[in-house]
């Protein structure tokens, strides 16, 4: 597994002899074209104002492909009630979507990320995607559960394809500096499409329907199918600058001097996979909480489970909102220290809302989800610092760790049916108790690197107008140094 892909990677000696774009010329190339992994294409040293174009882009497709997965959750659930399906068989729905993760990412998702780049990668996903939600047509036509299974296992490649390559492009698509701020605002929409689609379902597509009739089912999928394909076209014309594992070993060498960085192969990329641990436990603990919330609430303050629904929704609200405030935060604190003061909250309210009862326990876990909403796109950023030309290989398998949506809530159901749905809240919170292991050992170990990175300025201008890290800027450096030196034109030629 340490070598698939590794021909894909370059060399940092390859990276250092090879001609340096700028990046202006990363901006004009549109690569509609597959770009080398192994090359440097100027992206290295992207300002600001370059990234915004892009990343605004990619914030809009973190919106829609929400608002799909948050529509895909009410869909699966008149589907689960038409078919009858229990409460066993719905684990098997889980394994499905989240076994896509396991698989994908670190097999041909990744693949496709580094052979081809981050454009081809967004079109694979959103086909994918799209031939998942077509096949659910003829799963409903014959209610057939296996169809099922197998459209959600094709929807879960889809969206995990899109991640794979999403999540690392935004964290590297500017100045480095700013990589967990531009995750967590982009997610930050992602969440908003996740607790609007629900409601609007509920209230528009299916106000007025028979819960055993999928006919409105069919057409919404028919619909998600042809608006991710539309986005496939839309991905294929827009300027989307290639950023390659080449000019992420190139920036992490030029951050040298603040990081400490010095080149390593991935199997001693230590911090990359304590991330990985601690986002599997994570994810896995995040869903599980999320798929006991109703019956939790239900349990505790006696009420119903449209009661409990709305409940859910609140605490769908504050996960929004604290995405929003976590991204402030980053402006005026370090990432390190926000990963630490949420996962701190996250440990202190599911251990209260396993004593709690009544509606303060309901309170107790809609505080969970508030604290949850930073850490997957912080584990995210802070575990491909410092990776350099193993930065899309790193990235796919902190990806595939959202499998471990596939395992904590069937053991969190299953020491509910025996325990309740509070004592049940023990599973998630040994999931958060390895991942909040994470940001103490970010915070004691990693501190000087992550800091490093922090206090970079390339992709910011200088007082010349030049952005720092880019080939202008180090040819206007090196003739500087040459004019102090009093060296003649002809001197600086043989210098180089």
């Amino acid at each position: 597994m340490f070598s698939f892909g590794k021909k894909e990677e370059p060399d940092l000696v390859e990276v250092l002899d090879q001609r340096r774009p700028s990046n202006v010329d990363a901006m004009n190339q549109q690569h509609r074209k597959s770009v080398s992994n192994r090359g440097l294409t100027g992206a290295s040293a992207l300002t600001v104002k370059q990234s915004v174009f892009p990343i605004t882009l990619v914030t809009i497709l973190f919106f829609l492909w929400g608002f799909a997965y948050g529509l895909l959750d009410v869909l699966n659930a008149k589907f689960q009630n038409s078919l009858g399906i229990t409460a066993a068989k719905a684990g098997g729905l889980q394994g499905a979507y989240f076994g896509a993760y396991l698989i994908g990412p670190p097999t041909y998702s990744g693949w496709i990320v580094r052979k081809f780049g981050y454009r081809w990668t967004f079109i694979a996903g959103l086909l994918i995607y799209g031939v998942g939600a077509l096949m659910f047509w003829p799963s409903a036509v014959y209610r057939s559960f296996a169809g099922f299974c197998g459209s959600l296992f094709i929807v879960g490649s889809g969206l995990s394809t899109l991640e794979t390559s999403a999540n690392p492009f935004i964290a590297t698509c500017g100045p480095p500096r700013l990589s967990e701020f531009r995750l967590e605002i982009s997610q930050s929409f992602q969440a908003i499409g996740s607790v609007m689609a629900p409601l609007l379902a509920s209230r528009v597509f299916f106000k007025e329907t028979d819960p055993t009739d999928l006919a409105n089912v069919q057409w919404t999928y028919l619909g998600i199918a042809a608006f991710v394909i539309l986005l496939a076209v839309v991905f294929y014309f827009a300027p989307i600058p290639e950023v390659t594992d080449a000019d992420m070993a190139l920036q992490a060498e030029q951050c040298s001097g603040l990081t400490g960085y010095t080149e390593k192969p991935l199997r001693r990329q230590y911090k990359l996979f304590f991330g990985v641990a601690a986002q599997f436990c994570y994810v896995g603990a995040q869903v599980g909480v999320a798929a006991q919330f109703i019956k939790y609430s239900v349990e505790s303050a006696g009420i119903s489970d449209a009661a409990g629904s709305d409940r859910y929704a609140i605490g769908q609200g504050l996960f929004a909102i604290g995405r929003f405030a976590a991204a402030g935060l980053m402006m005026v604190m370090k990432p390190r220290w926000v990963l630490l003061i949420f996962m701190t909250g996250v440990m202190i309210f599911i251990a209260a809302s396993m004593g709690v009862k009544g509606e303060g326990g309901v309170a107790m876990l809609s505080l969970v989800l508030f604290f949850e909403s930073c850490v997957f796109p912080t584990i995210f950023t802070l575990s491909i610092r410092g990776l350099g030309r193993h930065t899309k290989r790193g990235s796919s398998w902190i990806v595939a760790a959202v499998s471990g949506g596939a395992l904590f809530p069937s053991l969190t159901g299953l020491v509910a049916d025996h325990k309740g749905y509070h004592i049940s809240m023990c599973v998630p919170l040994i999931g958060f108790a390895v991942a909040f292991a994470f940001p103490v050992y970010l915070n004691t170990v990693c501190a000087k690197e992550l800091d490093g990175f922090r206090e970079s300025k390339i992709g910011y201008h200088d007082e010349e107008g030049l952005a720092v890290g880019d080939i202008k800027y180090e040819e206007r450096r090196a003739s500087l140094v040459h004019e102090e030196k009093g060296m003649s034109p002809a001197e600086k030629e043989v210098s180089y």
